[in-house]
């Protein structure tokens, strides 16, 4: 990337330095927004940067402006085209990562969505491993349980609720672990601090649902339809916190972590302790999957640049 980045704000695009917001702003005083997290994916080869699963993931952030009643006048095809434009604008040659939230702007005082129309920005920046994907992370059942549906819907990804993962990560690091993962209240696992979790038993690839108060993933439906194309079946089930103690393996995927596997849980070595070869066997098929190298699902891929 060269010279001052680009941001999508108020309509429009505009040097990042100027897309700001006031301290009265009620995003930022109470957190009422919510947002997505989407990745872009450089492939050398093809010198082309891959915006993966854009559509749905635009889908699912018109779905959560619907639950927290933030009005957005735009379609999908718009919030793609303008994604694809910012892109192309900062013409970046490394992964990216892209950031679009949706927020209630007004300086009235109260926390109170009203019907006014919702701000919207998008903007990008470079993003690696989120977590070390190679070795692998620790991880500690958290002491804080995971905010229910029924307090703030982890659906619609709202802003708000990353206090209750902020919290669980504090814990974890001021513990010597890497990542936290949560609890239900009825004490099932969730997920992780800000990722979905998988355990392998028996060969079968089983995960929690979007019920256990988690967001409805989308790597999670990626590796849950990419998967049987390695052999592999996927259980949509209950996770009990013991189970993850006996898993033969485990990992942490999301927009960010991508595939990571969990080497240990509470001091407990999932498997042998190390990452496990089901995972990396998953990790390595998605990374070809989101570079746009396997034709079957080369459709998730939104390219970038003109060929």
């Amino acid at each position: 990337m060269a010279g001052e980045q680009v941001a999508f704000f108020k309509g429009g695009f505009r040097p990042l330095s100027d897309a700001t917001v006031s301290v009265r702003s009620k995003a930022l005083n109470y957190g009422l927004g919510c947002f997505e997290g989407i990745r872009a994916y450089w492939s050398k080869p093809e010198n082309q940067l891959y915006i993966f699963r854009a559509e749905d993931h635009y889908e699912r952030l018109l779905l959560s402006t619907k639950i927290v009643h933030l009005k957005l006048n735009m379609t999908v095809e718009q919030l793609v085209a303008a994604t694809v434009e910012l892109c192309r604008r900062n013409a970046p040659r490394e992964d990216t990562y892209i950031r679009p939230l949706v927020f209630n702007n007004s300086e009235l005082m109260s926390p109170q969505l009203t019907d006014e129309p919702a701000e919207l920005a998008i903007y990008t920046l470079p993003l690696r491993d989120y977590l070390d994907v190679t070795k692998g992370v620790t991880a500690c059942i958290s002491s804080w349980r995971r905010v229910s549906d029924n307090m703030i819907p982890a659906r619609a990804k709202p802003t708000a609720a990353y206090m209750n993962s902020a919290l669980a990560r504090l814990e974890a690091k001021e513990n010597g672990y890497d990542e936290a993962i949560f609890l239900t209240n009825d004490g099932y696992v969730s997920e992780g601090s800000a990722e979905h979790i998988f355990i392998v038993r028996e060969g079968k690839l089983i995960t929690p649902s979007s019920q256990e108060d988690n967001l409805d993933g989308i790597t999670r439906r990626t590796l849950c339809q990419i998967a049987p194309e390695l052999g592999f079946e996927v259980v949509v089930r209950r996770i009990s916190r013991t189970e993850l103690y006996v898993a033969d393996e485990a990992f942490l995927c999301g927009t960010g972590a991508e595939v990571c596997p969990l080497v240990s849980v509470d001091r407990r070595p999932v498997g042998d302790g190390k990452p496990g070869p089901i995972t990396m066997a998953l990790q390595k098929l998605f990374w070809r999957v989101v570079r746009a190298e396997v034709p079957k699902f080369a459709d998730w891929c939104k390219p970038v640049y003109p060929k």
